[in-house]
This record gives C-alpha cells, structure tokens and sequence, in this order.
C-alpha cells in the first residue's frame, strides 16, 4: 500500500521567485506532478510571461484577489490554465494561491 505524504506550508523552505513573489513547495510526485503555495505580495507583478509549457497549471486562490494580467479572481476561484497558456501573476492586493502542475 502507498504511504499518505504530507507537508505543512508553514515549515516548507521559501523560494522567492521575483521581488515580492514566494513559491513554498509542498509535493513532487514521481512522474514530475508538483505542488505548491505560491504568495504574492500587494502590488506585485511576475516579470516576464509565465508560459505553461510542457503542461497544464491547476490555480486555487486561497486568499485575496488574484490577477492574471487580463482579470481578477477573488478567493474561492479555480482557474485552469491548459498547456501552451500562458498569463503574467500579479495581484494589486496581495494574494494566496495553491498552484498544482499535474504533468513534469
């Protein structure tokens, strides 16, 4: 039987991607599946496109108000970004997301 794997976001090790923007990872999987909590500070912007290559990216936001350059999503809003999207991460509120990448 698999063992059960668990991680608390609070103890997970802080990457901070640009200025303002945190990735906590909480899971990899063997097929390259991933996990991760993912914190953006008021007013800050991803630099750059975030391009979904080679898959998809799954979105909750946990908290705040999430912007992908086009729209707003407030908290409770899944977003599914299939593979070839792409968008540019900001949130002029501040935000929470829990960001899962199915494929590697």
């Amino acid at each position: 039987m698999p063992e059960i794997s668990w991680s608390d976001v609070e103890s997970s090790p802080v990457r901070e991607l640009f200025k303002g923007i945190r990735l906590r990872p909480l899971w990899k999987g063997e097929n390259g599946a991933s996990a991760h909590v993912l914190e953006i500070a008021p007013g800050c912007c991803w630099e750059g496109l975030d391009v979904h290559e080679p898959g998809p990216e799954e979105v909750y936001v946990i908290s705040g108000v999430f912007n992908d350059g086009v729209r707003d999503y407030p908290a409770g809003t899944f977003i599914h970004n299939p593979a070839g999207s792409s968008h540019v991460p900001q949130s002029s509120t501040g935000c929470t997301l829990f960001v899962f990448y199915p494929e590697g």
